[in-house]
């Protein structure tokens, strides 16, 4: 991939969830919920305060996260989709 993010937005690329029916009933793909769950991709240096210091990232690449349910910008790259977003929209690193 040739995206790299900068400050503090991180490249996401989500786990597709298995499709599970129930009584046989088909869920179209725009009443599905997106997935929360992803794997990062790439991570920008970190968000620059004022005074022009660089606070380091809480995250890295290959890190497992969950992330907020509307967070990101999808954006398809390489026939891939990804989100990008920023680091605040990360709720937490998955272990």
């Amino acid at each position: 991939m040739k995206l790299k993010p900068i400050e503090d937005h991180v490249v996401v690329k989500t786990e597709t969830v298995q499709e599970k029916k129930v009584g046989g009933i088909i869920i179209p793909d725009t009443a599905k919920e997106k997935p929360q769950i992803g794997k990062v991709i790439a991570a920008g240096k970190g968000k620059k305060t004022e005074d022009g210091k660089v606070l380091p990232m809480d995250v890295k690449k290959g890190d497992k996260v969950l992330f907020s349910k509307y967070s990101g910008s999808e954006v398809k790259m390489d026939g891939e989709e990804y989100l990008i977003m920023r680091e605040d929209d990360i709720l937490g690193i998955v272990e």
